[in-house]
């Protein structure tokens, strides 16, 4: 099973903490990286140590949740060998693994409900990258 690392700043809080339960039911080995509360905390910091876990391979996969999902995914974007993706629907999520081998999922609580946010993971994390004529363009990126 992969292990996935988890972070979130004080607006994901809560939707992280119910993914985090959810991906532990499936059997995930899941790793919390913060924030630990609803008290204001700065997402830059969160989503540099959870995409810097990502690209070093200490863990499979990442997802990140804030306010939108799009500041958490900026972030992340700047770290080498890190394609990040914001979904806010289960299309988009399957797209971007198959598609772009994403490693890290964006997630934007005051935008996507509980359960939305449970199917968009499950795709996401049971999609596989498609790498035959997707692959060069992946390289591409990544030069």
């Amino acid at each position: 099973m992969e292990k996935i690392i988890i972070g979130c700043d004080h607006a994901g809080y809560q939707l992280k903490n119910k993914i985090i339960e959810k991906l532990k039911e499936q059997g995930y080995e899941v790793f919390d990286n913060g924030c630990y509360s609803t008290e204001p905390t700065d997402y830059p910091v969160i989503a540099k140590q959870t995409a810097e876990k990502v690209a070093s391979k200490e863990f499979d996969r990442g997802i990140l949740i804030c306010g939108s999902g799009v500041g958490m995914c900026i972030t992340a974007n700047k770290v080498k060998n890190i394609r990040a993706v914001v979904c806010s629907d289960t299309t988009t999520a399957k797209f971007s693994r198959l598609h772009n081998n994403s490693n890290i999922l964006c997630l934007g609580q005051r935008i996507v409900g509980e359960y939305l946010a449970y199917d968009i993971c499950d795709i996401w994390l049971n999609t596989k990258f498609e790498a035959e004529r997707h692959l060069r363009r992946i390289e591409l990126i990544e030069s």
